[in-house]
């Protein structure tokens, strides 16, 4: 359902309340209203009286609340001028066109952002802030672990009580150690006191 509201022969320029309408248009009206409420320009001080006319229109006429309505469309029209002169050197005269407006302001029902309707699809997964586990490094370090098995018992020969050989008697004192050890490698001298 479309209200409209329309104020005529505003003294205002044109071309002053389009500059402010392209802003409005499309906009929730209740915004609209709220931000031109501290705009600097004329022209948006007269828009938004029609803009809240138009709220106004659509509450008392047909019952609909002011937060469902969204400004459709602003049509800003060029009224009758008015012509005054103003005195010049030598008698002379200019003319001044003293510019009007029509503003006509068209606020259509629109249901908010707030009402979201579903889409039928599941939403996605939150993300975990896990570090993520390698899978492919976990099977390959197996499968180093079992090769390097293998290889190990490959090499390492199978010790038995047949193959064990007796070792060699150790020597019984220190001078018998020092005599089969080699001179130049570190043998050890006593020395007597």
């Amino acid at each position: 359902m479309e209200v409209r509201a329309v104020a005529k022969y505003v003294k205002v320029q044109p071309r002053k309340v389009r500059i402010v309408a392209d802003e409005v248009r499309g906009v929730p009206a209740q915004k609209a209203a709220d931000v031109l409420r501290f705009h600097s320009s004329k022209g948006a001080f007269h828009l938004r009286k029609v803009i809240v006319s138009a709220i106004a229109n659509a509450q008392e006429n047909h019952g609909v609340s002011p937060e469902s309505l969204k400004i459709a469309t602003v049509m800003v029209d060029e009224g009758p001028r008015m012509k005054r002169i103003t005195a010049r050197s030598m008698g002379r005269a200019n003319r001044i066109l003293k510019k009007t407006s029509h503003i006509t302001v068209v606020v259509e029902e629109f249901e908010p952002a707030g009402s979201v309707k579903p889409h039928g699809t599941k939403p996605k997964a939150r993300p975990k802030f896990e570090a993520p586990k390698p899978k492919k490094a976990k099977k390959e370090a197996k499968v180093e672990e079992v090769v390097t098995e293998e290889i190990a018992a490959e090499e390492t020969p199978v010790v038995t009580a047949e193959t064990v050989e007796p070792a060699a008697a150790a020597p019984e004192t220190a001078d018998e150690a020092t005599a089969e050890a080699p001179a130049g490698e570190g043998a050890v001298e006593e020395e007597s006191n």
